[in-house]
């Protein structure tokens, strides 16, 4: 059995600074199970640990001034783009323990996104040469992670009926001219946020093949 938590919107700071408690409290062994963070950010952008800031098309002054957040972290990957109506997922997850290669808990993060989109009547696919999810050539999800001592954190950001415009602003994920897509674009309906989140639990269970026993974001207090 594993933990899963709705934070609902969250500043980008207050959900790092809660992974990363979370990530000390997992090695140490305060927390003995892993944890799955469904989470939507404010405007965001947020650049891995060895991305280019050339990437960034427009002046960090700029996107400030355009109520736009920016933070460099600790994943891998380059600079991507968080906003509201967007699904973000951050598992904690003990590696080690699961005796599970990074590479292939990106490939079930990949998973569990393709399995949300086919729920939503959305044909998404992986591309071998850039992690993440694609549809008809669009990237509708991305995917990027790091690791403490064993325990994976960061994770998936799934496009669902978020403003795609400040994408457009960076090379997202540093690929240049790439196009962005969202379920609602890729449907053609409306995408309710509630049905894709019950939808990324169902498939977090399969793909982890492990229960998920919902818990309130105050038991996450110390």
């Amino acid at each position: 059995m594993a933990l899963c938590c709705d934070l609902g919107l969250v500043p980008y700071a207050a959900a790092h600074r809660l992974q990363l408690d979370l990530v000390g409290r997992r090695i140490a062994g305060a927390l003995d199970r892993d944890l799955f963070l469904l989470v939507e950010h404010p405007l965001v952008f947020t650049l891995g640990r060895h991305a280019d800031r050339g990437h960034l098309g427009l002046s960090e002054a700029v996107l400030r001034e355009r109520g736009a957040e920016l933070a460099r972290i600790e994943r891998g990957g380059e600079v991507t783009c968080h906003n509201p109506g967007q699904l973000v997922v951050y598992p904690i997850v003990h590696l080690r323990q699961a005796r599970l290669a990074v590479r292939d808990h990106v490939a079930r993060l990949e998973e569990v996104m393709l399995q949300v989109a086919a729920d939503c009547v959305v044909k998404a696919s992986r591309d071998p040469r850039n992690r993440g999810v694609w549809a008809g050539g669009r990237k509708l999800g991305s995917v990027g992670v790091a690791v403490r001592h064993g325990v994976a954190f960061h994770g998936l950001a799934l496009n669902v009926v978020n403003d795609l415009d400040p994408f457009s602003w960076i090379n997202p994920c540093g690929l240049a001219g790439v196009t962005m897509t969202s379920l609602a674009i890729e449907s053609g309906r409306p995408c309710a946020l509630t049905e894709v989140k019950t939808s990324c639990r169902r498939a977090l269970e399969q793909v982890f093949a492990r229960r998920l026993e919902e818990i309130p974001s105050h038991a996450l207090r110390p």
